[in-house]
């Protein structure tokens, strides 16, 4: 563009008319003759993408050819380039009779360029169609639109390469948003068939879905959606920095026509890929020059941001217009490397940091931003050095001008050092004893809770601030500080508008060169959380101790009282014929005592009668349970109570007892020798385990519902003929539960242990316990161990 200078006017003259319409007619000629060369570059770029698409050359053979052609037939560039575009008809037609060459009749013709066939005419279709594309985005329409059918496209992404190495989408079709959000950015690691494909420059056809997605991290939320896809390297200069992908729904490989149209397809659209623009140029111009060249001269650290918009117009990045020389990024590019890059490929980490809303903000209502200060590394003639900024932002036109301050040293320690006073609640303190100057920082006032209109406390009135208790104690130490020199560090409490507040004051003082103290500095620091705290931890360790001492003499207690209430054999017993091992075992971890019990006693009539039982819960009440429940069951049989007769009154008791809600269960067996018959019931107990011949079985459970569980008890009994040498377990739950775990599994493994050979003999209960105890058992155990003896065997004493 050209330009006149402007003639000073005289005051009150007339503009000279016919000057000024000499002006605007040389600037729209000017702009006319603009318009002209961007056309024509247009259609250049279009010409040299079919010059590719055709040949398969380079962008820079192509240009060639098309130069040399135009030079052997005397014609110009652009007479060439049109004249190639005119070719891209369907065959048959003439250049004179394709669609370009209606609008530019008087160009010669030419004949069709591309081969005949089908693949021809759809490449001759996308030609005409990518000449009035006008970006990424519009080309991935097209070249969803254009793709022949056999070619099965359902969806087109094209991704083009960031400076630091990663891929941003720039156009798609055929899929959501979400996929679009999700897959906006790509960063720079392997796995990803995009980059791979650009890498290598060759195309990645990716047909078997279960093949690729071991090597790849496939697009697609599910991936499956699109069963196979290709990625096809674009070259827009001296190596591919274009990506696109063809993306299909069925399973299938790309036959040798497919590839052969795709890659023609992807060679089409490096023109248009070319002449959008993918990375954003910066503005030129004097004006943009000028603006840089300050920037340029500009002390300090900052950038002048252009915001870009996506289609919906929110801002998605801004772009880099200007920066000054001590601007560095992430990758220690400064200065005017940094001009025409986009923010976020120069600080990928802005969107997660308060820096990013405040731009926007700015940007919108036009307020200035300033940041909380935060670390960040800068380079330093080319090293990495960790300092301390804060940005501001500010509006400037439609952009932004964003500066960090970094701070100096003695600004980070003097906000350090607020830090630590905030942090620790403590402030500091100074008084000059000489002058009587006192300097509190704004910390102090705030402990003691003092207006600082009101000015500070002298040393010596400081005892006065204190609880009339803690006033002497106060008052000692500032007298030995103020007079002897001797160091303090005092505990005091005071009374605020918030209530009473524990406080410590640790002081020391400046002598002079006789030793007396002429200044005084230290702290004071509110320690009425801490002090809370402990006296709360001290209330709570007495009320530990005196509730631990209670559960001891209770435990103590019931432990006696169980003691007396069920005895324990030292040695096996003999019953009707038979040997009785005897267990019990209490709990070993807790301060309660449970509430199992056996009983094993010869009845009148020469029979014998066993029983276990456990009683819900611990403590003294479960003991006075079990004596309860013990020595009624006993003396129920021996009057002639039959076994469930007895389970009924036992309910009925319980039921009617000082705890209504209390539960037990027992087994009730009753051995008759002379027919070697074992009569038992149960009340939701564990069932007996028989050994018999080397195997274990659990008998057949009778119906029998828990004691104290309901007023309509039902109990049964059942029968079992025992042979010399069997061995009956009567047991109770602690047996064979174990937290986390069934007692299904517990029951076979006692059914395991039981089993082992050898397992008889002296002493087969202490192995047998010896194999299923734990060392840390959280409930009690009650064992009867029954054994027949064989023929010529002597039962135990």
């Amino acid at each position: 563009m050209t330009s006149e200078a402007a003639r000073a006017q005289e005051p009150g003259a007339v503009p000279d008319l016919a000057a000024l319409t000499k002006v605007i007619a040389r600037q729209r000629a000017e702009l006319d003759r603009l318009q002209d060369m961007a056309a024509a570059s247009v259609v250049l770029e279009r010409a040299k993408g079919a010059v590719m698409a055709r040949t398969g050359c380079s962008p820079e053979a192509a240009h060639e050819g098309l130069q040399q052609r135009a030079k052997e037939a005397g014609r110009t560039l652009l007479e060439e380039c049109w004249i190639t575009l005119g070719g891209l008809g369907p065959p048959g037609r003439t250049a004179a009779q394709s669609p370009l060459d209606d609008e530019v009749a008087h160009r010669p013709p030419r004949p069709a360029a591309l081969p005949a066939g089908s693949d021809g005419e759809d490449l001759a279709r996308l030609g005409r169609a990518l000449v009035r594309v006008g970006g990424p985005q519009d080309l991935a329409r097209c070249l969803l639109d254009h793709l022949p059918p056999d070619v099965g496209a359902d969806a087109v992404l094209i991704f083009a390469r960031l400076t630091f190495g990663g891929l941003e989408l720039v156009g798609h079709a055929g899929v959501d948003d979400l996929l679009v959000q999700q897959w906006s950015r790509v960063p720079p690691v392997s796995g990803i068939a995009a980059l791979d494909a650009l890498d290598a420059g060759e195309a990645r056809w990716l047909e078997d879905i279960r093949v690729d997605r071991q090597r790849y991290l496939l697009i697609g939320n599910p991936a499956d959606q699109w069963m196979s896809r290709a990625w096809l390297p674009v070259a827009t200069g001296q190596s591919a920095d274009v990506v696109v992908g063809i993306f299909r729904h069925h399973e299938g490989p790309f036959t040798a026509e497919v590839r052969r149209h795709l890659l023609a397809a992807a060679r089409l659209c490096a023109g248009v890929l070319r002449m959008s623009g993918i990375r954003q140029n910066p503005t030129v111009g004097a004006a943009t020059d000028a603006l840089r060249t300050v920037f340029d001269r500009l002390p300090g650290t900052a950038v002048l941001l252009t915001p870009l918009r996506g289609p919906s117009g929110d801002v998605e990045d801004f772009r880099v217009d200007a920066a000054t020389a001590d601007t560095s990024d992430a990758l220690g590019r400064s200065g005017r490397e940094l001009v025409g890059m986009r923010f976020l490929d120069c600080w990928p980490m802005t969107p997660e940091e308060p820096l990013w809303q405040g731009c926007l903000g700015t940007l919108v209502s036009g307020r200035p931003y300033e940041s909380e200060p935060f670390a960040q590394q800068h380079f330093v003639d080319g090293i990495s050095e960790l300092s301390t900024y804060s940005a501001r932002v500010a509006r400037l036109g439609d952009g932004l001008v964003v500066n960090w301050v970094r701070h100096d040293p003695s600004d980070r320690q003097e906000q350090r050092l607020a830090d630590v006073q905030r942090l620790g609640n403590l402030g500091w303190a100074n008084w000059n004893l000489l002058t009587g100057e006192v300097n509190w920082s704004s910390q102090v006032f705030a402990i003691f809770g003092r207006d600082p209109a009101e000015g500070a406390v002298a040393l010596g009135q400081l005892p006065d601030l204190a609880l009339p208790e803690d006033k002497p104690a106060v008052a000692r130490a500032v007298a030995e500080l103020m007079g002897q020199g001797r160091p303090c560090d005092v505990p005091f409490r005071l009374v605020t508008r918030e209530g009473i507040r524990h406080l410590r004051a640790v002081a020391e003082a400046v002598p002079d060169d006789r030793g007396t103290p002429v200044e005084v500095h230290g702290f004071v620091q509110d320690v009425t959380a801490q002090r809370s705290a402990e006296l709360a931890l001290i209330a709570s360790e007495r009320a530990v101790l005196t509730q631990h001492g209670v559960l001891q003499a209770e435990r103590t207690v019931a432990a006696r009282l169980q003691d007396a209430l069920l005895p324990l054999p030292r040695q096996p017993v003999r019953l009707a014929g038979l040997r009785v091992d005897i267990a019990y075992l209490p709990a070993q971890s807790g301060l309660n005592v449970g509430g199992d019990w056996f009983s094993a006693i010869e009845l009148p009539d020469g029979d014998a009668l066993f029983v276990v039982g456990d009683v819900a819960g611990h403590g003294i009440d479960a003991v006075a349970a079990m004596a309860l429940l013990r020595f009624t069951a006993k003396g129920m049989v021996i009057t002639g109570s039959s076994l469930t007769g007895a389970l009924v009154r036992l309910n009925a008791l319980l039921l009617h007892s000082r705890d209504p809600h209390g539960t037990a269960t027992m087994v009730l067996a009753r051995y008759t020798p002379r027919e070697r018959r074992l009569v038992w019931a149960q009340a939701g107990h564990p069932p007996p385990l028989l050994l018999r011949d080397g195997k274990a079985r659990y008998l057949d459970r009778p119906f029998g519902m828990l004691l104290g569980a309901g007023d309509s008890a039902r109990y049964e009994e059942a029968e079992c003929r025992l042979a010399p040498g069997d061995r009956l377990v009567l047991y109770t739950d602690g047996l064979v539960e174990r937290p986390s775990e069934s007692i299904d599994r517990g029951l076979e493994r006692l059914a395991r242990a039981a089993a082992v050979p050898g397992a008889g003999g002296s002493a087969p209960l202490d192995r047998l316990l010896g194999a299923l105890l734990e060392p840390e058992r959280r409930d009690d155990v009650c064992v009867l161990d029954i054994r027949v003896p064989v023929e010529g065997e002597e039962p135990a004493q």
